[in-house]
């Protein structure tokens, strides 16, 4: 989402790298490109401006390190600011209650029936025993969309439909969260097409009967600005704890996630990065900070390929490929894992030069080729892909015709992964050369 104010910062520091030295005049320069940035990203324009004032405070009392160029110390500045902007450190729940109550508020539409299920099902993750509530008395078919979540997610949910106080369903609830040994309850209350008293008074209300541990505001990151000024009508109202932002994947110009911490003081303690049900994150200002600097964010990537692929496969895979036995099966687990890690954009927004890699690739061209090779092996039997030799004429022009493409196409996937094949052969090779000189020094070294 924040492709647009990355490639404008990306053009500031190409600049920045070029300083020899530093004065107010170049850093003013620079510095006016990035509040543009801040700004056409609809960051809040106070806080554009307070950020300008303290980068460039401390630009120009910085004492330059010999070994660092003037520009790059400037960069750090500015990565440090921004680390500050959104948070410092992340901000984990708030959960020692028995049970723990967590209030979900927001406006209508900004995702907060299906972000319930996502942070139930990240808390069943945690070892947590979720409990969901449907706390929504107004909108049409809210208690059916909570309880098929719940569902999806396999953790308990209490909805009682036709009730017409939420303070009934509230109190209900807590009896039921101890008959079920739930220790967290999440309470998806009411949202609105725009803020109005009488919602508000109702949380008020279901606030001091329930006393939560945390109330999380539930923000579209798309709402630019509008969002902060949510966030402050319902913090006044609330004093909430915190915030999830919704659909950090998508196009939003991204002023919400950099404006909410300094509006409010408040942390965001998620974010929504997909609309599956395990497209939720833990939000980290410093990784966020790596990603809006261009810089990737290498561990959240580990961490989601940790999730994703498990560990006893992937030692069998490293060993099938050591010994040159990676089969076309094996191909098609290795594209279904690589969906598990998310669309192919947001994996190589997470690597350092991603944003340049985007600019120069296809993304939706090559995940339909992804998805093209998919239904090919699909279409082949366990022999075939085990033993792709056996694949003549006859049964190719079987496969293209079952999978929707043409012989010529199923023939270049083929000799790709022949190609790929041939590659694992020879690195093993190599790695056994490597290992025997290794174990047996050259004669030449031994007379010495």
């Amino acid at each position: 989402m924040f492709d647009t104010l990355t490639g404008k910062l990306q053009k500031v520091f190409k600049d920045l790298r070029g300083l020899g030295k530093i004065s107010e005049a170049n850093i003013s320069d620079s510095l006016r490109e990035v509040r543009m940035a801040l700004l056409e990203a609809d960051v809040n324009y106070q806080v554009a401006r307070d950020f300008i004032e303290k980068v460039k405070a401390k630009s120009l009392g910085v004492e330059v390190i010999q070994s660092i160029q003037p520009g790059q110390q400037i960069i750090k500045i500015i990565h440090d600011e921004l680390v500050n902007l959104l948070g410092s450190t992340g901000s984990a729940l708030v959960l020692n209650g028995n049970p723990s109550s967590i209030l979900m508020v927001g406006l209508h539409g900004s995702g907060k029936t299906t972000t319930c299920g996502k942070l139930a099902r990240w808390l069943k993750k945690q070892g947590r025993q979720p409990l969901l509530v449907a706390a929504d008395i107004y909108r049409p078919a809210a208690m059916e969309q909570l309880e098929t979540i719940a569902k999806q997610v396999e953790v308990p949910s209490y909805v009682k439909k036709g009730a017409d106080d939420v303070l009934i369903i509230a109190k209900e609830s807590l009896q039921f969260a101890n008959d079920n040994h739930c220790n967290i309850i999440l309470f998806d209350t009411a949202g609105r097409l725009q803020i109005d008293e009488p919602l508000v008074q109702e949380l008020v209300r279901l606030r001091d009967l329930l006393k939560p541990q945390e109330i999380l505001l539930v923000l579209d990151a798309a709402t630019g600005q509008e969002a902060v000024n949510v966030a402050k009508h319902f913090d006044i109202a609330l004093n909430i704890s915190g915030a999830i932002l919704t659909k950090l994947d998508g196009d939003a110009r991204g002023g919400a996630a950099l404006s909410f911490k300094a509006v409010t003081n408040k942390p965001i303690k998620f974010v929504g990065v997909g609309e599956k049900l395990e497209d939720i994150e833990p939000f980290h200002p410093e990784r966020m900070a790596m990603r809006i600097l261009g810089m990737g964010d290498v561990v959240s990537l580990v961490e989601r390929a940790a999730e994703a692929v498990e560990e006893e496969e992937a030692k069998k895979l490293e060993e099938k490929m050591r010994k040159g036995q990676f089969t076309l099966e094996d191909f098609l687990e290795q594209l279904r894992q690589m969906k598990k890690l998310g669309s192919l954009e947001s994996v190589l927004g997470m690597l350092p030069g991603g944003s340049e890699i985007l600019k120069q690739t296809d993304v939706t061209k090559q995940e339909k080729e992804f998805k093209r090779m998919e239904g090919m092996i699909c279409a082949m039997t366990t022999e075939e892909r085990r033993n792709p030799a056996i694949l003549n004429a006859k049964r190719r022009q079987r496969i293209a015709k079952g999978s929707g493409v043409s012989v010529t196409e199923l023939n270049t996937m083929l000799n790709r992964f022949n190609q790929m094949q041939q590659m694992m052969k020879k690195f093993n090779k190599f790695q056994r050369m490597m290992a025997k000189m290794g174990k047996t020094p050259p004669s030449s070294l031994m007379k010495k």
